[in-house]
């Protein structure tokens, strides 16, 4: 049992080596960041930004309460 520690450890030195941390995982994380990447470099919709601007008006008068 021993020698499949190793092994992986080894596997694992390798990878960091080459440059590539997430060895098989690394193009679902390629993925995931092309589409965070383009989720937060959307506009906001206005009907959102609306009700935004309307909730922060609404805590400054509800912490007076």
């Amino acid at each position: 049992m021993r020698k499949d520690n190793t092994a992986g450890a080894a596997k694992n030195r390798r990878r960091a080596a080459s440059g590539d941390p997430l060895g098989p995982n690394s193009e679902i994380g390629r993925k995931l960041k092309q589409y965070y990447d383009e989720l937060v470099s959307d506009s906001v919709p206005d009907r959102f930004a609306q009700l935004l601007s309307q909730l922060e008006q609404a805590q400054p008068a509800r912490k007076k309460d």
